[in-house]
């Protein structure tokens, strides 16, 4: 493991027993940070509902866990601690950033990776209730904000503190084809559309007391979940690695340059890619913007 860069802080990242949550969880370990690291899956092997569409049932394993996230960090010289949680359950999340507070006695760095997994993901409008359309604003926008009602105190009292939301272009831009054939479904935009504006907000009520806020928009990548799951619906395996937004993230919680961007979107691929934060990477392939207001 790399030498640290910062001693004594720490960071907690949701969704990190796979794909980009976990890659974050390691390459923040790598930068010097105690981790706390939180999902639904403690272990690996561990079965639940999967799948994105209505039509089927999808309980088998997917690869990940966080007893595997920790066992990696663990391997490369970090510390860490797993705390399960579930975005559904908003209790369990004010109860995991409490547990993670009394432990270090501080958090510094919070990373919103976890979202809705389940039905509807993939479906029509017309085929998909109201109350999985629910489900997807009460885990994509509302849980992260219960987090960050209970996390943002503790900041303020340290004078500082960093909460990074990983968004999605599905949030602001059209799909160019149906959910289920390369497109996505509406609970997923809608959700993803009203988490990605909360950040400017905060940005504006509380960056003048220490604190930043980044939407970090990782575009199309290739996670575990993508590979076993997403293939029939029309997504290919071409996209980055999740080390890509991993990457931009331990930049943001790392570089005091950073505080400059709080409040802005920061499209991960071509802000690696301009910043050279992962050597030997050619990049997504395309000229865009690599920040942009919320």
């Amino acid at each position: 493991m790399a030498a640290h860069e910062k001693a004594a802080r720490v960071a907690m990242v949701t969704g990190a027993s796979r794909g980009i949550g976990k890659a974050i969880a390691i390459e923040l370990a790598d930068a010097g940070f105690d981790v706390a690291v939180t999902a639904r899956t403690m272990n690996e092997g561990e079965r639940r509902e999967h799948s994105s569409t209505l039509r089927k049932t999808d309980t088998s394993p997917l690869p990940g866990s966080l007893d595997r996230t920790i066992a990696e960090i663990e391997g490369l010289g970090g510390r860490a601690m797993a705390v399960a949680a579930d975005l559904l359950e908003h209790g369990t999340l004010g109860a995991a950033i409490a547990k993670v507070i009394e432990h270090y006695g501080r958090l510094d760095v919070l990373v919103h990776c976890g979202r809705y997994v389940g039905p509807g993901h993939m479906d029509l409008f017309m085929d998909t209730p109201v109350d999985i359309l629910r489900k997807h604003i009460e885990a994509n926008c509302l849980g992260p904000l219960v987090m960050n009602q209970i996390a943002i105190p503790q900041m303020l009292r340290q004078g500082s503190g960093t909460i990074v939301h990983i968004t999605s272009s599905a949030g602001f831009d059209t799909p160019r084809k149906p959910a289920g054939k390369g497109g996505w479904g509406i609970g997923y935009g809608i959700s993803k559309a009203a988490f990605h504006r909360t950040v400017g907000i905060l940005h504006t009520e509380l960056s003048a007391q220490g604190l930043s806020f980044f939407n970090i928009q990782p575009g199309f990548v290739v996670t575990e979940r993508m590979k076993q799951d997403m293939g029939e619906f029309g997504f290919g395996g071409d996209g980055a690695s999740p080390i890509v937004p991993a990457k931009v993230v331990r930049w943001v919680c790392t570089e005091a340059e950073a505080a400059m961007l709080s409040g802005k979107t920061i499209a991960a691929q071509h802000f690696c890619h301009e910043r050279g934060l992962l050597p030997n990477w050619a990049g997504p392939g395309v000229a865009s913007p690599s920040v942009i207001e919320p």
